[in-house]
């Protein structure tokens, strides 16, 4: 249940906690969650969980009356990123190719020249060995940076942080997914109007009408189904 999801409505991150660890909620993850329990209980195990989507924000507000704010993968990545630029730390991007990784260092060297950058691609798969997981804590912890991006898609981000986070030596580790592409360019983020109308998802759906329509249009209405179910079978006081 919705309500069952710690979300802030802003960015309360104890920069002091010296391990965090911050996912993000859509209504694609919601729908997904309802068969994976696995995936339901690394979000659960969340130390901050983001609504990063509009349709949580409209969740949030009918079933408990709360007042929200989307805030997205992206914002998470600024947030982070500034903080280790004012402190002249570490990051390490893990996760996508090692073409889109660099055009990704390449672009943090300018806009954030304070930071030491990392980064690891691990292979494509569905599912990592533990020959794979291995390579890829060894990497991270050889750094020990102060933020850990990780970028393999949902759930499998969120899956494998959860599952590797006592083995990992990192400060805050998110799961932030298509930021990777957005930040590198390789793909177009919405423009800023859409995303403060709350249609982000229609210009994905635009953009990638065969990839994303299953995702969008019956996912939608998926979600929208079960926020009512929930509504109608909990008492909700405001």
């Amino acid at each position: 249940m919705l309500h069952n999801y710690t979300i802030f409505n802003q960015q309360l991150i104890d920069i002091n906690q010296p391990k965090v660890l911050i996912n993000t909620l859509n209504a694609h993850s919601y729908n997904t969650l309802q068969n994976d329990n696995i995936f339901s209980n690394a979000l659960l195990s969340s130390h901050v969980l983001l609504p990063d989507g509009i349709s949580v924000v409209w969740a949030m507000r009918l079933l408990t009356g709360k007042k929200i704010h989307k805030i997205a993968g992206q914002d998470l990545f600024n947030f982070e990123m500034k903080r280790v630029n004012d402190i002249g730390g570490s990051c390490f991007f893990l996760g996508s190719s090692e073409e889109t990784l660099q055009k990704i260092v390449k672009r943090a060297a300018t806009e954030y020249p304070n930071v030491k950058v990392h980064t690891f691609s691990p292979p494509f798969k569905k599912k990592f060995c533990k020959i794979d997981s291995s390579k890829m804590i060894e990497a991270v912890n050889s750094v020990k940076p102060d933020v850990l991006f990780i970028g393999m898609t949902a759930p499998k981000q969120e899956k494998w942080a959860n599952q590797n986070f006592e083995k990992l030596e990192a400060g805050h580790i998110c799961s932030i997914g298509a930021v990777f592409d957005f930040y590198a360019g390789t793909v177009k983020r919405a423009p800023e109007w859409m995303i403060r109308l709350g249609m982000e998802w229609f210009y994905r759906l635009a953009k990638e009408p065969r990839r994303m329509w299953r995702r969008y249009l019956i996912g939608n209405v998926k979600f929208i189904s079960l926020i009512f179910a929930e509504k109608i079978t909990h008492y909700y006081y405001f």
